[in-house]
């Protein structure tokens, strides 16, 4: 197998390491972490569902922003500075680019959640509450915010092939949203005597993530557990549609005249 994309994704996560922008997200992440262990001993008897609550959406914004607004850009600013056409020209396939690409942003990712984690505990442990087995919860809640990430990530990274960073943007999150929305959106459409219109909501439901799957927080934050057949159901679906998604940027990016 080829070391091509692995050589790509450390490149990769070596120029996201040396972006600024990372730090101050990580840094407004943890901040926001902070304020909660402020309200959480306000909230006296809820400290636990507060920190939790806001420690793990601060996570998960903080992490959609960079999936979005860096993954966006993966292929724009190698063409805008000119780069691409020189690493083009090397034997590296065009997939082998977009794959280590991919690769290097997710590993980004990875490291500055775990790094948002670990500040997450450390609120945790600084109001004097002792960590326990149930607790193990909030790492599944925190590795389904991952694979939320992978496919904003391939999302976000199939749009940069064909389209400017501001349009990527729009698209990307626009799914994002319609996906967060899909299951209502489909409930609807069921509630409704137009066919038309079920069949669309159901081709709506079907065709975008459903991202609705992937939010556990409020279920970790009342100290409930989360099903292993939900972790691995997740996992696998967000493996398939991350993959079906690079396969369409590998096609469309294969495709396109760079000259």
């Amino acid at each position: 197998m080829s070391a091509t994309p692995g050589i790509v994704a450390i490149n990769t996560f070596r120029e996201a390491v040396r972006d600024r922008v990372l730090y101050n997200l990580v840094f407004f992440a943890l901040l926001m972490i902070g304020a909660a262990i402020l309200v959480g001993q306000i909230s006296i008897g809820i400290e636990r569902l507060v920190i939790i609550n806001l420690g793990l959406t601060a996570i998960s914004i903080f992490g959609l922003v960079m999936a979005i607004f860096i993954g966006v850009g993966l292929v724009y600013k190698e063409m805008e500075k000119r780069t691409l056409y020189s690493l083009l020209a090397k034997p590296i396939r065009r997939w082998e680019f977009l794959v280590g690409k991919y690769a290097g942003l997710l590993l980004t990712l990875c490291v500055n959640t775990a790094f948002m984690t670990l500040g997450l505990a450390a609120a945790l442990f600084y109001v004097g509450r002792p960590f326990v087995r149930s607790d193990a919860s909030i790492l599944a809640a925190v590795y389904f915010i991952v694979l939320e990430l992978a496919l904003v990530t391939a999302l976000g990274l199939f749009f940069s092939c064909f389209s400017s960073p501001m349009l990527s943007t729009l698209f990307t999150l626009g799914i994002y949203i319609t996906g967060v929305f899909s299951k209502d959106i489909r409930d609807v459409g069921e509630l409704t005597n137009v066919s038309a219109l079920k069949t669309l909501t159901r081709v709506v439901y079907y065709l975008v993530p459903n991202f609705h799957n992937f939010n556990a927080i409020a279920v970790v934050a009342h100290g409930d557990a989360i099903p292993f057949s939900l972790i691995w159901q997740n996992t696998v679906y967000a493996v398939l549609y991350a993959g079906v998604v690079l396969l369409a940027a590998s096609a469309v990016f294969s495709g396109r005249n760079l000259k």
